[in-house]
């Protein structure tokens, strides 16, 4: 396998969704030489996943566009994994790897679905809320297929109404938060006319389908694949025959780049300044990996970074109004969507929370740390390096990952031998 060497960027952006593109296109902007580069086959990010090739919303098309730059060099379907040394990251790809070297960096590396541990979690059609939806997006066949879609947070409705769109039967949409929440989350969206024209237009296309505040999954049965969930729906069980569980409990942000380059992470978290600055130096975050608080707040957040790694601290104070105004309603997000305490009694003692290990809650019970439970059990040690099981147990336990070191996703031995070898 080769090492590649693309050349210097003046800037060079981490992911490309939303937060990303709008950071690469404002360092563009200003004539700067712009690396941007994403672990998916296209640009678009989760939020417009396939729409930089048939733009369906007016936000995708404008910024689909705007990304085509010819200062803009753009590295699809390549993962970042080890930093050799300051200055330089190493991304592998299916042609080998390639080094990318970089005066600032903007980091807009997004957020993904969180997973709950319940018993039957793990059978084949119990799936993520977002995880279904870009399934299907990709081909999955789901006309006629009855589908429950559970979880917390406003990506539930809009893949239930996506599901509907392609002919999937929604049963049913269960949400952990309290009406009480919801109810004044919805009065925080007289504020914001975008957010509350969008939760119009949901509303119509999901009339119909029941929708049931607190209620979530308490378990899923089936021998080889899913049958049936049965949901805790306002105090009371009720089991529902199904071809599929959407389960997603809101969002937790992809920090294992930035706590790899030492950034500093708190709650969860990375803690910017006034520009997106983090604690290291000419290293810039924007979007989910400094709060969850939608496309909006994303797009200001990588405009604003963008700006200001090239110097434009002016234009970029422009936009400083915009991005207070979408912190309130990230606020209102976090408030809403807040996880009842009620959740950490799911797991049983034969619930397997780590899914690459085969860790049962009952074993991870038995140590007072993620550290110790690593040493002895293995969890969060396979292949998705606890990306789906770490989120869980600092939910179940408070046990925050105690370090990150490359390399940060899996890759394959020749490219980690490139790593060692050093640039």
């Amino acid at each position: 396998m080769t090492k590649d060497s693309p050349g210097r960027f003046d800037v060079l952006v981490i992911g490309g969704g939303p937060a990303g593109v709008a950071a690469a296109v404002r360092s563009a902007d200003r004539g700067r030489h712009v690396g941007i580069v994403d672990d998916n086959p296209a640009l678009g990010g989760q939020i417009w996943r396939g729409e930089f090739v048939q733009p369906q919303s007016g936000d995708a098309a404008k910024w689909s566009g705007l990304v085509q730059a010819p200062d803009i060099s753009k590295f699809n379907a390549k993962t970042v994994f080890s930093q050799p040394q300051a200055g330089i990251l190493l991304a592998e790809g299916a042609d080998g790897v390639i080094e990318l070297r970089y005066e600032k960096l903007i980091l807009a590396t997004g957020a993904r679905e969180r997973f709950l541990p319940f018993p039957g979690w793990t059978l084949p059609n119990v799936t993520g809320a977002g995880g279904l939806q870009a399934m299907v997006k990709s081909g999955l066949p789901i006309r006629g297929k009855r589908v429950v879609v559970a979880g917390s947070g406003p990506l539930l409705l809009a893949v239930a109404a996506y599901l509907r769109k392609k002919g999937a039967e929604v049963l049913l949409v269960c949400e952990q938060a309290s009406w009480p929440a919801l109810a004044a989350f919805g009065l925080t969206l007289a504020s914001f006319p975008e957010k509350l024209r969008q939760a119009s237009q949901l509303r119509k296309q999901l009339a119909g389908i029941p929708f049931a505040a607190n209620s979530w999954p308490v378990s899923a049965q089936g021998s080889e694949k899913l049958v049936s969930v049965t949901i805790s729906r306002a105090g009371k069980l009720q089991e529902i025959a199904c071809d599929y569980l959407a389960c997603g409990i809101h969002l937790v942000p992809n920090i294992e780049l930035p706590l790899m380059l030492g950034c500093k992470v708190s709650d969860g978290f990375v803690p910017v300044d006034e520009w997106q600055q983090t604690s290291v130096p000419d290293i810039f975050c924007a979007g989910e990996l400094t709060g969850i608080g939608g496309i909006e707040q994303a797009l200001i957040e990588g405009e604003i970074a963008g700006l200001a790694a090239v110097g434009e601290t002016k234009k970029a104070k422009e936009l400083f109004a915009a991005r207070k105004k979408t912190y309130r309603f990230a606020r209102a997000l976090k408030r809403t969507f807040e996880l009842r305490p009620e959740l950490k009694n799911l797991p049983k003692a034969e619930t397997i929370v780590c899914r690459c290990e085969d860790v049962p809650y009952s074993k991870l019970k038995q140590h007072s740390s993620w550290r110790a439970a690593k040493l002895h059990t293995r969890c969060g040690m396979g292949p998705c390096q606890g990306r789906v099981c770490g989120p869980a147990v600092k939910f179940l336990f408070g046990w925050n990952p105690d370090s990150v070191r490359p390399p940060v996703f899996p890759a394959r031995v020749e490219s980690l031998a490139t790593s060692n070898h050093g640039a």
